[in-house]
């Protein structure tokens, strides 16, 4: 199975981007994941991060996947 960087970010709210300019916030991550596909990959990474997870609005979430080069 290939092998891929996962990592998870919070996109701020609008009112936080143009109010403090708030950028993007980690919350899992870069984490070497070994999967399927890229699908597969972002899920495994979405379950790993269970606990990291909780305090996140789930509609402002980014899963970024890109195979391991």
């Amino acid at each position: 199975m290939p092998l891929f960087e996962v990592a998870i970010l919070e996109k701020p709210t609008n009112k936080a981007a143009a109010d403090v300019n708030q950028l993007e916030r980690l919350i899992f991550g870069p984490k070497a994941v070994i999967a399927v596909d890229t699908e597969s990959a972002g899920i495994v990474a979405v379950l790993e991060a269970k606990e990291q997870l909780v305090d996140v609005d789930k509609s402002r979430m980014k899963v970024l996947v890109r195979p391991f080069r």
